[in-house]
């Protein structure tokens, strides 16, 4: 049995689930790890290389060809796409409209799923993403689920798109919430659904800080059992 700790976030799109992640890591001094930004990553290359991913064997095929890796710099975690930074790129529109379909993909889910577990192994982390602590890490000690108003979270995502520039409307975001909510609560491959000892937060309104010390109040008890 291994002795380090994984904390398991989940949650609905644009609910600040890399927001705490980072937050309870730097805190804990645990690794942080974006699992939605490896999704992000495989979508970004497909689209890059046209490949059609109604075609699982093409897809399973250039998964051979994707090598991610996470690095820290300047306290922030970013990812790499075949050694390319690709931190900001993974998190334009397009790359949103289609990721949750990529998710979807059992070949794609299977190979991130793998590589998640063995960040895990041997390292106390922080992950982020829709079906950590149902299928990536059941065992996880600590297990938190995200949600918050779907009006709310249109508006952070809008606000994050008009920070780089990208041209959208709030209604366009709200609509491809709606869709990514509708995909990943409703695919056969590990759907995003509340493990059954999680922890809910609703940061509906909850400040960044707020948040934290609500997430920190229920897992330093757990901690201080180990």
């Amino acid at each position: 049995m291994n002795s380090n700790i994984v904390v398991a976030i989940d949650g609905y799109s644009s609910c600040g689930k890399s927001t705490l992640a980072k937050a309870l890591a730097k805190k804990l001094h645990f690794i942080y790890i974006d699992s939605g930004s490896m999704y992000r990553a495989v979508t970004l290359y497909l689209q890059r290389q046209k490949v059609d991913i109604s075609n699982e064997q093409l897809v399973s095929e250039a998964l051979k060809n994707i090598h991610l890796n996470f690095h820290s710099r300047d306290y922030q975690t970013h990812i790499t796409l075949n050694e390319e930074e690709v931190s900001d790129e993974i998190r334009n529109m397009a790359v949103s409209e289609m990721v949750s379909d990529v998710s979807a993909i059992k070949a794609v889910r299977r190979e991130m799923v793998k590589q998640q577990q063995r960040m895990g192994r041997s390292k106390n982390i922080v992950m982020d993403g829709r079906d950590i602590g149902t299928t990536v890490f059941p065992n996880a000690q600590v297990k938190i689920f995200m949600t918050a108003d779907p009006k709310i979270r249109a508006e952070r995502r809008f606000k994050e798109l008009n920070a780089t520039e990208e041209k959208i409307t709030l209604e366009e975001v709200f609509d491809n919430l709606a869709h990514r909510d509708f995909q990943d609560t409703t695919r056969k491959e590990s759907p995003l659904i509340r493990a059954e000892d999680a922890i809910i937060l609703d940061n509906t309104d909850l400040t960044e800080e707020e948040q934290l010390q609500f997430a920190l109040e229920n897992i330093n008890p757990l901690l201080r059992n180990r």
